[in-house]
């Protein structure tokens, strides 16, 4: 939508055009009056009129034309001025204000934010000043404005753009902006040299260490309108790729300032030459600061740096950034991380989202504005817990398996263990919610809330699951399947409403797969690795994550081998294989460690009795013992369990 000052600026540009139209029919008007005044002083120089007075009266006729002819000149040249002094005005809201605004806007949206970076309007005011002042001197500092790039440098599987790989393929957009269609395949675009540029085109940081590189590949092209879809003048490169030069940077004078390889930033440069009707002018435009990598391991890294920079750094020039690294304050930060949601998956983050995420962060405080998060803390290279790889976890994890979900604002997420205690507390018997993993990196996880046989409502949680079973099962047939058995009941499944009170299949409904039994592609998953064992009245917890129970969450029901750690466990544990499971040999998803036949496995339900340990699972004697009123057969066992 239109803001009242780009209204305002409309207004100003068709002012503009009336007013240079007006000016060409007044100078019509002048040419007009010179050439009436030239033809009468020569017609009267040819003449030679004798009569003193008869000459007399011609001389009185052309001084009168001579007059009348200097005070149009004069006042054409008074609003001429005044023309040319609105028209300054106007410039410096096109190049210092709106081209401006627009570099930022193409920043933040190179970090997720939903701005609008689309030039065409901006391309017309452009090209409409230009056009009105071609023949102008101020014409020529719109000129060197108007060349900018407007696809930032961008790998086709990359996390985003700005971020390239040496050897791999890359592309690039320029554009100029004051469209003349006459210059179409006219005007060639170079990189310059061929070489990424670091700051200045003379200069470069004295840096040890600091790597250069050679552009190569297709690196002239000329501005076109047939690459654009709205007809712009651009020059899309897209088959660059970068190469490291063998020499090193620094040298004698290097500073002692260490940058990782994620934090080095560099600068490609463009030029062209304008050339039409006897004006030539030389331009340049520059990419923002891309970070370049030699392996795809540093990607992660690489893209923090990139969300670090363009969401704090007005100088798109400053490769130095990172020597000497801001914080960002909270509104910032929050910000920044609701575009990767928004532009990952079309839905950002809620205040509620974020503000578990400020708790994370800073703990619990009245007012968030003035809080700071440090680089460090963010994203350091060589440091595996930080604040970045958990988010980012997370947000792969979303994007990957459960963009649908999320979308649909089924997932709670990011909500603390103690917040999600104190919203199923409140809530009817099988409420449910679904949450991020706070210790597993990518875990999504659920609890619901039971009750106690003296009727206290009980949260129970289930361990994370991770991509490893994600990629097996969608996460929906999961929370569809999903059951418990507890003592010599039938299994059922405890998640019945999503918080705060929808039917869970009302939520999840449109998602189902609609084959069922055998005929299910998930089947194997289900019977194996969905069904839980519980015991009717635990009333102790021999847990070894027993101690977190101080912090106000539940204990959580091991769920085989459903994820890579205990939810409330610091160090991950080996789990097995859960009490309803069906082993076969052959197939890949499973251990295979003990075969059972599904006749085996139902018989043994209806009378356990006639089985000997051994007949179904195999004892563990180094897992805590769990014993199960109701199956006092079974060895002990850790997993299939669920504690309360």
């Amino acid at each position: 939508m239109e803001t009242s000052s780009q209204h305002d600026l409309e207004r100003k540009i068709v002012g503009l055009r009336n007013e240079v139209q007006c000016m060409e029919h007044t100078i019509l008007c002048l040419e007009e009056q010179q050439d009436e005044f030239d033809f009468k002083y020569q017609t009267h120089k040819m003449e030679a009129v004798v009569d003193e007075a008869v000459k007399k009266d011609q001389m009185k006729v052309l001084q009168i034309l001579v007059n009348r002819l200097n005070d149009c000149r004069k006042g054409t040249l008074s609003d001429l001025k005044k023309l040319l002094d609105r028209t300054e005005d106007l410039i410096n809201i096109l190049v210092k204000k709106e081209l401006v605004e627009w570099q930022r806007r193409q920043q933040k949206a190179c970090i997720g934010s939903p701005d609008n970076v689309c030039l065409d309007q901006l391309e017309n005011w452009f090209t409409c000043v230009a056009v009105c002042l071609f023949n102008v001197r101020e014409f020529l500092e719109l000129l060197k404005s108007s060349f900018v790039v407007e696809t930032q440098p961008s790998m086709p599987q990359g996390k985003g753009p700005l971020v390239l790989r040496t050897n791999v393929q890359f592309s690039v957009k320029t554009r100029l902006l004051v469209k003349f269609p006459e210059l179409n395949h006219s005007m060639k675009v170079n990189v310059i040299n061929g070489q990424v540029r670091v700051l200045l085109l003379e200069e470069a940081p004295q840096i040890k260490g600091y790597r250069r590189f050679n552009v190569l590949g297709t690196k002239s092209k000329a501005l076109n309108m047939a690459e654009s879809q709205s007809g712009g003048m651009v020059a899309d490169f897209r088959h660059l790729n970068l190469k490291e030069q063998k020499s090193g940077g620094g040298g004698k004078g290097a500073s002692d300032i260490s940058l990782s390889v994620t934090e080095e930033l560099h600068i490609i440069y463009f030029e062209t030459a304008f050339e039409m009707k006897g004006v030539s002018v030389e331009l340049q435009a520059s990419s923002i600061p891309v970070v370049i990598i030699s392996n795809s391991s540093q990607q992660q890294s690489a893209w923090a740096s990139v969300l670090w920079f363009n969401m704090l750094s007005l100088d798109t020039n400053d490769v130095m950034f990172f020597a000497n690294t801001p914080p960002a304050t909270w509104p910032q930060f929050g910000e920044m991380l609701s575009w990767q949601f928004l532009s990952a998956t079309k839905r950002g983050l809620d205040e509620a989202q974020l503000e578990m995420i400020t708790h994370r962060l800073f703990g619990k405080k009245q007012n968030y504005d003035a809080c700071k998060v440090a680089w460090s803390k963010f994203s350091k290279e060589n440091l595996p817990d930080t604040f970045w790889v958990w988010f980012d976890g997370i947000l792969v994890m979303v994007k990957t398996y459960l963009e649908d979900l999320w979308r649909d604002g089924l997932i709670m997420g990011f909500v603390s263990k103690g917040k999600e205690k104190s919203l199923l507390k409140k809530k009817q018997r099988g409420t449910f919610l679904l949450r991020f993993s706070e210790s597993v990196i990518g875990g999504i996880t659920f609890s619901w809330v039971d009750t106690t046989i003296t009727g206290e409502p009980d949260i129970k949680t289930v361990q994370p699951f991770s991509k490893v079973d994600l990629c097996q099962i969608p996460f929906h047939e999961i929370i569809r399947n999903f059951q418990i058995l507890e003592a010599e009941n039938i299994p059922e499944n405890p998640l019945l409403y999503l918080y705060p009170n929808t039917p869970k299949d009302e939520a999840f409904g449109k998602y189902y797969s609609k084959k069922t039994g055998t005929d299910n592609p998930y089947f194997k998953y289900i019977k194996t690795k969905l069904v839980f064992v519980s015991k009717e009245n635990t009333l102790e917890a021999r847990s070894p994550m027993s101690s977190d129970m101080a912090q106000g969450a539940g204990l959580v029901p091991m769920n085989g081998l459903c994820g890579e750690a205990a939810e409330l466990n610091e160090s991950p544990h080996s789990l097995q294989q859960s009490f309803l499971e069906t082993y076969h040999p052959d197939d890949p998803m499973l251990s295979g460690s003990v075969a059972a036949t599904d006749e085996d496995l139902l018989t043994y339900l209806n009378n356990p009795n006639a089985f000997v340990d051994t007949d179904i699972l195999q004892e563990e004697p180094e897992l805590t013992d769990f014993s199960l009123s109701g199956f006092n057969c079974l060895p002990q066992q850790s997993c299939g369990s669920i504690f309360q």
